[in-house]
């Protein structure tokens, strides 16, 4: 066991400071790296719900405890997924702009949570940590800094925390309405249709005139132009940097 003196005492080294366990002369090599992969297929087929190192040792022909010598818990598991997701966001940055990077990594952090949507269930708790995660925000804080507006580091703090309450709540709403597609069977268009006539007479009542400006003259555009426009909508108001036009998402 690898320990660190912590000022509560011993513990046990993160899982991404542990070194890899000695290869095993065995028909199967094992990392963490590769435990983490077939981890994530499981997952975005059966959800976290259908995840377990038995199910995963089965995929790699090992037997279960084989898996305990690379991870002792569940959740170290979920660390080396979420970390391994966030090294895939990691390439977004590199934009000679505060803003076109900001931009690109939020707009990879969707496109990773509706690939995995699994991973959006795991935002909005602690911090993830893992040395990819750090990076991503490093990338982000350190754009934010050089927007204008902020002054200090308390500005900036509480511009992270905003971008990242927006990015926490909007794939979570998003990935739900998903599931709820699937299990229902009912696209949200369909949904609308449905209790469209309800709506009309409840704001023929006059109760509720502001609901209804934005349902009669609001723009009602696709996920991802919605997505998109609030999220610059939050930038111009976090940095005051309101002369930049929405313009097309980055890739």
């Amino acid at each position: 066991m690898y320990l660190m003196d912590t000022p509560y005492g011993s513990a046990p080294l993160p899982v991404w400071e542990r070194p890899e366990p000695r290869p095993r002369a065995a028909p199967v090599v094992l990392s963490r790296a590769k435990i983490a992969d077939v981890a994530i297929r499981i997952a975005d087929v059966h959800g976290l719900d259908g995840l377990s190192i038995r199910r995963i040792a089965t995929e790699l022909g090992v037997g279960p405890m084989r898996l305990y010598d690379y991870v002792t818990n569940r959740s170290e598991l979920l660390d080396l997924m979420v970390d391994a997701v966030y090294a895939r966001i990691a390439e977004a940055g590199g934009h000679p702009g505060w803003r076109d990077t900001v931009l690109a990594i939020v707009h990879r952090t969707r496109a990773a949570a509706l690939d995995h949507e699994w991973f959006a269930d795991l935002l909005g708790g602690r911090p993830h940590l893992g040395p990819h995660a750090l990076a991503v925000g490093e990338s982000t804080a350190a754009a934010l800094s050089r927007a204008p507006g902020l002054r200090g580091t308390d500005d900036l703090q509480r511009a992270v925390g905003a971008l990242d309450a927006f990015v926490v709540g909007a794939l979570r709403r998003e990935v739900t309405e998903r599931r709820t597609v699937r299990r229902t069977g009912t696209d949200e268009s369909a949904w609308q249709a449905a209790l469209g006539p309800y709506l009309t007479r409840m704001l023929d009542t006059g109760r509720f005139p502001t609901i209804a400006r934005l349902v009669v003259d609001g723009a009602h555009l696709d996920a991802d132009e919605t997505f998109h426009r609030t999220l610059t909508t939050i930038l111009d108001g976090l940095t005051g940097d309101r002369g930049a036009t929405p313009g097309p998402a980055p890739v």
